[in-house]
């Protein structure tokens, strides 16, 4: 019962489902087929930096998962075990999460201010609009790099439950904190990026 409370309360306070709204295709269901071109076209636009190159995988249980991702609109496939040498901060978004939408331009700032000492890398989860995901990425000023999830494959190892969700990992390659509550001000985010990994601007 403690679980189940506790469990609805976490999806209360992200503000959003782990899942699109009911009224919007899924990329499994009968999501239109994605311009790869277009999308290629839209994220040079906005200026979104390619995504890092993978390294070799880091050892020990709290490794990032053995499992590649697209990057967003074109670019090479990431292996997220390989990403390793610079503490990094993954934030799990999707176009359709409101939450998602206010933190974007705290994180867009954290990328600029911390330059070379912070990775800032998005994943865009679960999310039937690509075009609408690099969109508000334009909007919100976000050119740090960004992944594509199409099939929830790290919801499992990622003990996802809703979005934004935003993983703390250090220069090992290693999770080392989740947080699971949007960012509402630079100085929250800035806190735990501190307190996580021990990184300062």
């Amino acid at each position: 019962m403690k679980r189940a409370i506790a469990a609805a309360l976490l999806l209360a306070l992200a503000g959003c489902t782990s899942a699109p709204p009911s009224d919007k295709p899924t990329f499994g269901g009968s999501a239109p087929p994605v311009d790869e071109s277009a999308l290629a076209a839209a994220k040079a636009e906005a200026g979104i930096e390619d995504c890092p190159a993978s390294e070799a995988a880091a050892p020990g249980k709290k490794a990032l998962p053995d499992i590649t991702l697209d990057c967003l609109g074109g670019g090479k496939r990431v292996n997220l075990s390989g990403l390793a040498g610079t503490p990094t901060v993954i934030n799990l978004w999707a176009s359709w999460c409101e939450p998602c939408r206010k933190e974007l331009p705290l994180l867009a700032k954290a990328d600029k201010e911390y330059g070379s000492s912070l990775r800032v890398l998005g994943v865009d989860f679960d999310d039937p609009a690509p075009d609408d995901a690099i969109e508000l990425l334009k909007v919100s000023g976000v050119t740090y790099p960004q992944l594509v999830d199409r099939d929830s494959a790290i919801r499992t190892s990622f003990a996802v439950v809703g979005l934004p969700q935003t993983v703390f990992v250090d220069a090992q390659g290693r999770m080392v904190a989740t947080e699971r509550i949007p960012f509402r001000s630079y100085a929250d985010l800035t806190a735990a990026i501190s307190r996580h990994l021990g990184v300062t601007s």
